[in-house]
């Protein structure tokens, strides 16, 4: 039995065609966006100095989330080092591919080539065998997704013959000079950390080495700043200030229709809010995945009270589509692209009951989506 088990749904979930197309268009939309010098002048000021900083390179592993509506699908948030991409592929392949010499050729191929982009657009253009590699989270042997990223580090190890560290951002030894594990030099870090603009103390060397341009590190705070800080959903979806940016008519109708409202609750007036919560989700910037996500619906006034203006987005609540699981009452559904660049690299559905996406809810997980 692998570790995915109870967070697998062998329900796949249906998606329209169409919908996926759309989808895959904001995906490029947004890569092209974050390239726009317009948008970059509009964002800067309010970017910490950490974001601001080019490493001239992309980031692993993006993940943009989705709900279905009758309407067509609308953008929920973007994730820059989504996980859940090997349960999503035992979703699609089945227990096999557990063994990495039989993941299908062209999986293969989209997991291990946006390293090979990475390591080469960090080295200038230049194709380089590196030395090391190391993947870090915090506690990696505590979190949910170990599975996942010991399984990235033998493909990477079998994919380049060298050594791949999984360790704490502690456990590296780290300053502008570069970084090193063990006494070998770590050219490449696949970062899972949740602290996205390296701002806690054990990450300082970490911050040095890529404020130097010594380390490759991907995910990175610049793509984090660029497009998965949730304040960016405010801009994407205030029409107004995307017509101030230099941008394609097309790219302004496709964000305004996919993006739903979003705003600072800071920029809101709190009792007309208040008044219309139902209509709302409130989420906190700095939090990742579904962490504190509150619907206005369940919202109690003293817990409304209490939320940071300056640290609340609020989101026009979009309810998920539904599927139906072997009779049983139907399960909230979400839909995840998996992209590098302005590629889709993959796709995935998370079936689940309750107020936020979760893995406990049984029957529900990650399932194959079929395109009708």
């Amino acid at each position: 039995m692998h570790p995915y088990t109870d967070v697998i749904s062998n329900q796949p979930a249906l998606l329209p065609r169409r919908s996926f197309r759309q989808m895959a268009q904001l995906v490029k939309c947004l890569y092209r966006l974050s390239r726009n010098p317009s948008y970059r002048a509009r964002l800067w000021s309010e970017l910490p100095e950490i974001a601001q900083f080019d490493p001239g390179h992309d980031a692993l592993m993006m993940g943009y989330d989705f709900h279905q509506t009758a309407a067509g699908p609308r953008l929920i948030e973007v994730n820059t080092n989504a996980g859940g991409w090997l349960p999503a592929l035992l979703a699609c392949y089945g227990e096999n591919v557990l063994n990495p010499a039989k993941l299908p050729p062209r999986a293969r191929a989209r997991l291990l080539g946006p390293f090979r982009e990475e390591l080469r657009a960090w080295n200038d253009g230049r194709s380089q065998q590196p030395t090391g590699l190391a993947i870090i989270d915090e506690e990696p042997n505590a979190q949910f997704l170990y599975g996942e990223m010991a399984y990235c580090r033998q493909l990477l190890e079998e994919a380049w013959k060298v050594p791949v560290a999984l360790v704490d951002a502690a456990e590296l030894t780290a300053d502008s000079e570069g970084v090193r594990h063990g006494g070998n030099k770590i050219e490449l870090i696949y970062n899972r950390h949740c602290d996205f603009y390296l701002e806690a103390p054990a990450l300082a060397g970490l911050r040095a080495a890529y404020r130097a341009g010594t380390v490759c590190l991907s995910p990175n705070p610049f793509a984090y700043g660029l497009l998965a800080d949730k304040r960016r959903l405010a801009l994407w979806s205030d029409g107004e200030a995307l017509a101030e940016l230099d941008l394609a008519v097309a790219d302004r109708r496709l964000l305004t229709e996919l993006v739903p409202t979003s705003r600072l609750l800071a920029d809101l007036d709190r009792e007309n809010l208040w008044r219309e919560k139902k209509d709302w989700v409130f989420k906190p910037v700095a939090r990742f995945g579904s962490q504190g996500v509150l619907l206005g619906a369940k919202i109690t006034r003293s817990r409304f009270d209490l939320l940071d203006p300056q640290e609340t987005l609020v989101q026009r609540h979009v309810s998920p589509s539904r599927t139906e699981k072997d009779g049983h009452p139907e399960m909230k559904t979400d839909f995840r692209l998996y992209a590098y660049r302005d590629r889709v690299l993959g796709m995935t559905a998370r079936l689940y009951r309750g107020q936020v996406t979760n893995m406990r809810t049984p029957g529900g997980g990650f399932a194959p989506v079929i395109l009708t």
